[in-house]
């Protein structure tokens, strides 16, 4: 990681530097506030507990507001009035409960992804941001068609970015998240919320205007704030660091945080798997076991009945069994790598991974055949 960057996930605790760090934070992000909230935060400097605070207890915010405090270095009172400007989403609090339970699909799950308008425009941000992609590969050992796939099952490049308001959205996800989820995750999107300030003081952005997904994900690649702050980088070195507007710093971000989880440079993504029909139940309950965490090697498989593929038999790493289930019909199965592993730490799901794979590759080979005719 970067110095710059370490120093903001770690920030120091001397506290002359700390007071330092909140006036500098302070001052970046009260200067992007409207002016009637400017002048309602200095009045209110001492005394942030009353401040009107809309749709949140206060006693939330104060637990809230202090953590954010400790993490991120920013002043006490800001933080309190930039949270009590936010709004509660019931829509967000909606759209983060998991789906009704129903039968996984494969087939219908890529379907969604690998359509005539992913692929188009796909192929047109490969043509003209090639460069990019290229630099990503050299730098950071990712290719270009896992960097193209992300970004077209994100935001199809760009032109699906969301509309919420990231701080309506990680305010309602920090504060009020909903009582019927299977699991309280509040603690992770306060994390969100106070690394998002930290971002928008570092950047210059103003809080109040950032767009996102529901969960408060940013720009094409759909960073959390946390992750920005760590992994998103300035691949143009234009003097800053833009996922919303500039594809460069998107593509090499996206390049830049697969190879901080582990990218493996040259190694494949994954193999084709066909299983025999006479497998033993309990033999493909073993193998299914570990998930999509690579842990059998090649020898191991063909022992327990597998037939592998040459390319496969030749893999040197450890290997996963990865079911993918098509509802009624017979299920798919691939063999993922560590590389494979790796996609799911962007989107913890085969699907998505193999979604990302598979929609690269169409999208990279519609590029190249467009470049050669053109």
């Amino acid at each position: 990681m970067p110095k710059s960057l370490a120093r903001h996930a770690h920030p120091p605790r001397n506290p002359v530097r700390r007071l330092c760090l909140q006036m500098s934070a302070g001052l970046a992000l009260g200067s992007l506030l409207p002016r009637a909230a400017r002048a309602q935060t200095a009045s209110q400097a001492s005394a942030p507990e009353a401040a009107s605070l809309g749709d949140w207890s206060a006693r939330e915010v104060q637990s809230l507001v202090a953590r954010i405090v400790d993490r991120n270095q920013l002043p006490e009172a800001l933080v309190t009035r930039l949270i009590a400007q936010a709004q509660y989403s019931a829509t967000v609090a909606r759209l983060i409960l998991p789906g009704p339970p129903g039968k996984k699909n494969w087939k219908v799950y890529r379907s969604r992804f690998l359509d005539s308008l992913r692929i188009g425009a796909g192929s047109d941000f490969m043509q003209e941001f090639g460069i990019w992609f290229q630099r990503a590969q050299e730098r950071y050992g990712v290719p270009p068609h896992i960097v193209a796939g992300i970004l077209g099952v994100e935001t199809i490049y760009g032109s699906n970015m969301g509309n919420f308001r990231v701080l309506d959205a990680l305010s309602t996800l920090a504060l009020r998240y909903p009582a019927q989820a299977p699991r309280d995750r509040s603690a992770y999107f306060g994390v969100q919320l106070g690394d998002f300030f930290q971002w928008c003081a570092r950047d210059a952005r103003d809080p109040l205007k950032v767009r996102g997904s529901y969960a408060g994900a940013i720009g094409m690649p759909q960073f959390m704030p946390e992750s920005i702050l760590k992994y998103a980088v300035d691949f143009d070195d234009d003097g800053g660091i833009d996922l919303i507007n500039d594809p460069a710093d998107a593509i090499g971000s996206v390049a830049s945080y697969l190879a901080a989880k582990g990218w493996v440079r040259g190694q494949p993504t994954h193999f084709p798997l066909q299983l025999p029909q006479s497998l033993p139940p309990d033999t493909l309950a073993a193998l299914l076991a570990p998930d999509i965490t690579p842990t059998f090697t090649a020898d191991q498989l063909v022992a327990m009945g597998l037939p592998l593929l040459p390319q496969a038999r030749a893999y040197a790493g450890k290997l996963a069994v990865v079911q993918l289930p098509n509802a009624g019909a017979d299920p798919d199965y691939v063999l993922g790598t560590d590389n494979f592993y790796v996609i799911t730490r962007y989107n913890q799901s085969a699907f998505y991974a193999l979604a990302v794979i598979e929609l690269g590759e169409v999208v990279s080979a519609a590029a190249t055949a467009a470049k050669t005719q053109s």
